[in-house]
């Protein structure tokens, strides 16, 4: 694990992924905040790619609670047995249709504590909703988040709250929005876990990573 960035390397590093991207988009495919939701609770252990398939034509039938109520369960799982551990998931994401529909009045709560509350719903998922649909700089830690952050000291930890506290307290306020975005793209493509592509690293010279690939 590599020893915390100062901030102005931290500063330098997110403005050159904000040059590079000034506005970094999430990879699952989503119409609204319940669909997004969904798309998140159902992208556990499985790839965002395996997750945009499978709800294509979920979300062209049921983009909100009350359609997914109607479709039910077995139905539910008509469109996503290609994702891994369907069947529990199908589950929860009727249970919380549920939950939003007499709770919420069909509506995506903003807060936190709300979206946790709902089944299948952790702090990740709950960070994923409220940076990409109500904008706010919360952040999602994933394994990709983990290795970079930990690989190039931008935000190293021993576990993903660790982590994510390391991002909110020492990345730039002005990068906050978009933080968890760019390390997980940067993960996803450059600084990957087998063979990172350091050769073509926009931040190769900051990095304090010893083994680097050419």
């Amino acid at each position: 694990m590599a020893r915390q960035l100062p901030y102005p390397v931290l500063a330098e590093i997110f403005a050159r992924f904000q040059a590079a991207d000034p506005e970094p988009k999430g990879e699952l495919e989503h119409i609204n905040a319940f669909t997004l939701l969904v798309a998140v609770a159902l992208s556990a252990q499985a790839t965002d790619v395996g997750v945009n398939k499978a709800t294509r034509g979920l979300f062209a039938i049921a983009d909100t609670p009350e359609k997914m109520l109607a479709l039910g369960e077995e139905g539910l799982i008509q469109h996503i047995r290609t994702i891994g551990l369907y069947r529990n998931k199908a589950k929860n994401v009727i249970k919380l249709s549920r939950i939003l529909v007499e709770q919420h009045g069909g509506q995506v709560p903003s807060s936190r504590a709300a979206l946790q509350a709902l089944p299948g719903v952790g702090r990740k998922t709950a960070n994923v909703v409220l940076n990409m649909w109500w904008r706010m700089p919360a952040q999602a830690v994933d394994t990709h988040i983990f290795r970079v952050g930990n690989r190039t000291g931008i935000c190293p930890g021993r576990d993903v709250n660790a982590v994510e506290r390391a991002i909110e307290d020492h990345v730039p306020a002005e990068f906050q929005l978009h933080a968890h975005h760019w390390l997980i793209l940067h993960g996803r493509y450059t600084c990957k876990a087998r063979k990172p592509a350091c050769g073509a690293c926009l931040i190769r010279d900051l990095c304090p990573f010893e083994e680097k690939t050419t």
